[in-house]
């Protein structure tokens, strides 16, 4: 494996365990303030502070041109991002986080395998192989298993 493989998954994996820990961070906002749809909004105007800072200080600012370049479903990953977002405030204290998460995988598994399936966004069209669907099954197994 190289060590651009190897550093993908590490950065992923990172990325992994923020997913764990911002679900049951953001519930306890929402817990505090009373209100999990405000909640999901702080989570995302902190967010939205903290990336303006590093791209500005970076020099990454698109022009507009590169803007209005972008499809109009580029535009939905913060639409999607908030369902995520809301949806984990919402079912963590009602789940648990390991049953959130394994869910969470399991959608991301299903909608990824369709995805891949129709070539959606300009992707490749990856087949599905017996391998897929048994993976999608076997984390199944694991949403219930983490609910006994």
């Amino acid at each position: 494996m190289n060590w651009n493989v190897l550093a993908a998954l590490a950065v992923v994996s990172v990325g992994g365990v923020a997913v764990a820990v911002q679900a049951p961070v953001n519930s306890a906002l929402s817990r505090a303030i009373g209100n999990n749809l405000f909640a999901a909004t702080i989570s995302f105007g902190v967010g939205f502070v903290l990336l303006l800072a590093l791209s500005t200080a970076r020099g990454a600012v698109p022009t507009l041109g590169d803007l209005r370049a972008a499809p109009w479903w580029a535009w939905l990953g913060g639409v999607l991002g908030a369902l995520y977002v809301w949806s984990a405030i919402y079912s963590v204290p009602k789940l648990g986080v390991v049953t959130m998460i394994a869910t969470l995988i399991l959608g991301q598994l299903v909608g990824a395998i369709v995805l891949d399936a129709i070539g959606a966004f300009g992707l490749p069209v990856k087949e599905i192989g017996w391998q897929r669907i048994l993976a999608i099954v076997m984390v199944a197994g694991g949403v219930i298993l983490s609910r006994l």
